[in-house]
């Protein structure tokens, strides 16, 4: 009893089979055919090797949404060397809120060469060009956020040589704490003393004929400082032609969360526009010479997050480059064959001739094929 159920249901099963087995003795091979298959075998390989290196790799994907933080403090990391020596020289920053922050809350100064070593100026090189590059190429910015913490920091490299000259510049390096609104930090002539309406710079005990700021530079980030990041002025240069000279960057800052599978980080990315000009009163160019950086932050923050294609997502794109190259060169092969049947029997039918007809004695004809006899012996 026991058998025959088993019998039954292995019938059964036999039924429900949806890939039914031809025998070999009623398939026809061509080398058509043999021609097509390998075709299809080499373009589904070629295209499984594509889809599996998109499958391994991942892209970045960016959220919008209003950023309700404001009670916290904003980070700016900073590292500039201007050329003057540092006792004529003070930075601070002043926001809308008539807040201000002294450097030395977190900046220090470091008498320093303003020319830069060989190698530095190598660094420098390849960091203007990789700037060049970004403003081009704005999808290489998804690359240096996937390779975040892979490569070599950003900063620059200590000189290599022992220079004999004695240090003509000040290189102001650390980081300062803000409040979330506007403000101006700016580098100028004089140490920075507190003032009812603001600041004000002691600027009277300098020479005006050392006056010279220019500048480099070197990093300039907001938020959370993140190794391998290239900022947009990271890098930047610019040289003073006259002593009363004014540079100013525009900076606009949003907020960003950073999520890959290497770091999880708070940071800040930015767009800057940079200005400068000669400080003339007589002409009616007003101002104070110095280095201005005026940021205000937006109202919108960025989530950048890395995401990778799901195995079941690949699995069934790769089941529709196989089944779908299957049925299309079978589809292709049937119809080149059809159309080669055509042509050919077109061909046959004009070489055929009919048989002459074969005429009786009564006048008329036979069109018909004479039968054959049949032979006994």
């Amino acid at each position: 009893m026991r058998r025959l159920n088993r019998k039954k249901t292995l019938s059964l099963v036999k039924e429900l089979d949806a890939f039914p087995k031809v025998p070999d003795s009623y398939v026809e091979t061509s080398a058509s055919g043999g021609t097509v298959s390998l075709i299809a075998f080499t373009t589904m390989a070629l295209l499984t090797i594509m889809e599996f290196s998109v499958y391994q790799d991942t892209w970045m994907k960016y959220e919008y949404e209003v950023d309700k933080d404001f009670s916290s403090k904003l980070r700016i990391n900073i590292d500039i060397t201007v050329a003057m020596k540092c006792q004529y020289v003070g930075a601070d920053v002043l926001d809308l809120a008539e807040t201000m922050v002294a450097s030395a809350d977190g900046l220090v100064y470091e008498p320093a060469i303003f020319d830069l070593s060989p190698q530095q100026k190598e660094w420098q090189r390849m960091l203007q060009l990789i700037q060049s590059r970004l403003q081009e190429e704005h999808s290489l910015q998804d690359v240096i956020f996937k390779s975040a913490f892979k490569t070599a920091s950003t900063a620059l490299p200590p000189r290599e040589d022992n220079p004999s000259q004695s240090p003509d510049a000040c290189r102001i390096s650390g980081h300062l704490y803000v409040n979330k609104v506007a403000g101006n930090f700016h580098i100028t002539v004089g140490k920075a003393i507190p003032h009812p309406r603001g600041h004000a710079h002691l600027a009277a005990l300098v020479n005006h004929d050392s006056y010279n700021f220019s500048h480099r530079i070197d990093h300039l980030s907001f938020g959370e400082l993140v190794p391998g990041i290239i900022n947009p002025l990271d890098g930047t240069e610019k040289i003073a032609i006259d002593h009363n000279q004014m540079f100013q960057y525009f900076i606009t800052v949003v907020p960003t969360k950073l999520h890959t599978y290497k770091i999880s980080a708070d940071t800040h990315q930015f767009s800057v526009t940079e200005r400068e000009r000669i400080i003339n009163h007589a002409a009616g160019s007003h101002g104070v010479s110095g280095i201005f950086m005026k940021y205000d932050l937006s109202s919108l923050m960025v989530t950048v997050t890395e995401e990778h294609m799901p195995f079941w997502q690949f699995f069934v794109r790769l089941c529709g480059i196989v089944g779908g190259i299957f049925s299309t060169t079978g589809m292709l092969h049937g119809i080149g064959k059809f159309i080669v049947e055509i042509i050919c029997c077109r061909f046959r039918l004009g070489s055929y001739k009919p048989i002459t007809s074969v005429p009786f004695e009564d006048g008329h004809t036979d069109n018909h094929l004479p039968l054959l006899e049949n032979n006994t012996h």
